[in-house]
């Protein structure tokens, strides 16, 4: 088995370990999702991203903090 190989085994056995604690997920179901399956309840979990700074807010910015 190659380094790669056994990397990706170590992780696949991680990832299926976590599936089947968070989702109670059987091994055989956590090998028969897609990948948008997988990150589907990671997403709904995560905390939401504020949105970007609008035009605005990062014209202040720079008046206040001038470059150079």
């Amino acid at each position: 088995m190659s380094q790669a190989d056994a990397t990706f085994a170590a992780a696949a056995t991680r990832l299926a370990g976590l599936a089947a604690l968070a989702l109670g997920w059987r091994p055989d179901e956590f090998w028969r999702a897609t990948p948008a399956e997988l990150a589907a309840p990671g997403a709904a979990l995560a905390p939401a991203q504020p949105a970007p700074p609008d035009a605005a807010l990062r014209a202040r910015l720079q008046e206040m903090f001038p470059d150079g």
